[in-house]
């Protein structure tokens, strides 16, 4: 799939992506390309008529569409983004976005929590090279700007839905970044 990552600005669109069962539906279908519902639910661990239900709210905001490779018995489903920002949202619509990243915020804890219960039956090359790491930098607004999009252009040719080369070994791998001032600590000294 070509990369397509919109700004998304709508209310209602930012709206309907406030909830971590959605963005990892949509994650999981930009990942791994078409998938029924019930292929949906198994894979974020949901019930097929409850999957359906939110693809259904996602293809009513142009993020998901049926895919043509259905048997006629089965409904594909697919993402038709990549990604997606929420850079220029109007402030008096601010309050949608900050739901939308506290949803993904949500489903990022709720993916390590649950990797963290079954890591014992990851495999061991996976184990060894997992991580966590937090440091606590002392920067400036342009600095953090400026990392953040050095690792966005460390990351972006390992995206699953546009790499074209992944090797015979790859794993989706989850990846977050949060970036943020503490101005507690600031106001601590």
């Amino acid at each position: 799939m070509q990369e397509r990552r919109p700004n998304l600005t709508d209310p209602a669109v930012l709206d309907a992506l406030a909830h971590p069962l959605r963005l990892d539906v949509l994650t999981f279908l930009g990942s791994e390309g078409p998938a029924t519902a019930s292929q949906c639910a198994r894979a974020v661990g949901d019930t097929p008529s409850n999957c359906s239900y939110h693809l259904r709210v996602l293809a009513s905001h142009g993020l998901v569409e049926p895919d043509a490779s259905g048997d006629g018995r089965s409904r594909p489903w697919r993402a038709t983004i990549t990604g997606f920002t929420t850079d220029a949202v109007d402030p008096a619509d601010a309050a949608g976005a900050q739901e939308l990243v506290a949803a993904s915020v949500e489903l990022d804890h709720h993916l390590t929590r649950e990797y963290l219960r079954g890591r014992d039956q990851v495999p061991e090359p996976w184990r060894e090279v997992d991580a966590h790491a937090a440091y606590g930098l002392a920067l400036s607004p342009s600095e953090l700007t400026d990392i953040v999009r050095r690792i966005d252009d460390v990351v972006r040719p390992y995206i699953q839905a546009t790499r074209q080369d992944p090797p015979d070994d790859a794993e989706h791998v989850h990846l977050t970044i949060n970036a943020f001032p503490r101005i507690a600590f600031r106001r601590a000294r």
